[in-house]
């Protein structure tokens, strides 16, 4: 095969050194060497990161750094505008490409070259690194489509099935560059942005290829359900908000099945339920009224 590179791996990177040398070194050990990685650094405090770079010899990887720190969507659009190859992905600073990620993600591109997105197959290790699957992600793997083969999902179908419960992982997928600069990021919810691009670019007519030969180690780190930033901050009402954008996209689209999925968003309500337990043990009477609140809130 020819060595000419075809992915742009934009690593933005905010977050544990280690975790992402172990990031960039997963890259590196791939198969198949039709890559580019960039590290971009959101201005996170600590210069060994730089001192770590600068005395990288490979000419395939680059470190760029901001002078300020931009905040997550910008960093995603800064990456977006650095990719020049014809496809790119926004690699996650603690996720982990397994080797055959660049080669799989390129067979299933030259099959489906019209494809805007690709999820390729992801397992979920813990912290450590050791398989891990909590609740969320078996959610996930109980609502992902399955099919013995390379599945082509477009249209309402793709939505509707993305709002009645994301299935995507963010950091595993491969775009098509030329695609993904026609779509913007939305701006003020972080937390959802991710599935609010690939829906949009449903509506738009794009196609995603969803594969099963896993490929891709996705790292989910323990969390502490009770935590304030989740009971009483921003993500809930952030989840609602979109939902509540995606209702009238839908019904503008003329998507009734997707319409109706935005308005139910049944796993986002259930999601809910299950942090009753956590804003009780709190006593923080405005957390339990948060999570009542978004479990019981129909669109």
């Amino acid at each position: 095969m020819g060595d000419a590179p075809l992915l742009e791996v934009m690593l933005p990177f905010w977050g544990d050194p280690q975790l992402l040398y172990d990031a960039v070194e997963s890259v590196r050990s791939q198969e198949d060497a039709r890559w580019r990685l960039t590290i971009v650094d959101d201005c996170y405090p600590d210069e060994s990161v730089a001192a770590h770079f600068a005395a990288e010899t490979d000419p395939r990887i680059r470190y760029v750094r901001h002078e300020v720190n931009l905040g997550i969507t910008a960093n995603y659009e800064a990456c977006r505008d650095l990719a020049q190859l014809p496809l790119m992905m926004f690699l996650g600073c603690d996720d982990l490409m397994l080797p055959g990620f660049v080669s799989r993600v390129l067979a299933l591109h030259a099959r489906h070259p019209d494809a805007g997105i690709i999820q390729p197959g992801v397992r979920v290790i813990d912290e450590h690194g050791d398989p891990a699957e909590p609740l969320g992600d078996k959610v996930k793997r109980a609502l992902r489509p399955h099919a013995d083969a390379p599945l082509v999902l477009r249209g309402e179908r793709l939505a509707t099935s993305l709002l009645h419960g994301n299935w995507l992982y963010w950091p595993s997928l491969v775009f098509r560059t030329e695609v993904i600069r026609r779509y913007p990021f939305r701006d003020g919810l972080p937390i959802i942005q991710d599935m609010a691009l690939v829906v949009d670019m449903a509506v738009g007519g794009e196609s995603l290829v969803l594969d099963s030969e896993v490929v891709f180690a996705y790292r989910r780190h323990t969390e502490s359900a009770s935590s304030a930033s989740l009971l009483t901050g921003r993500r809930l009402p952030d989840e609602r908000t979109y939902y509540a954008q995606a209702v009238d996209q839908m019904a503008a689209r003329g998507w009734p099945k997707a319409r109706r999925a935005a308005r139910l968003r049944w796993t986002s309500r259930l999601h809910g339920l299950t942090l009753v337990p956590a804003a009780l043990k709190s006593r923080d009477p405005q957390a339990l009224r948060a999570v009542v609140r978004h479990a019981a809130t129909l669109l």
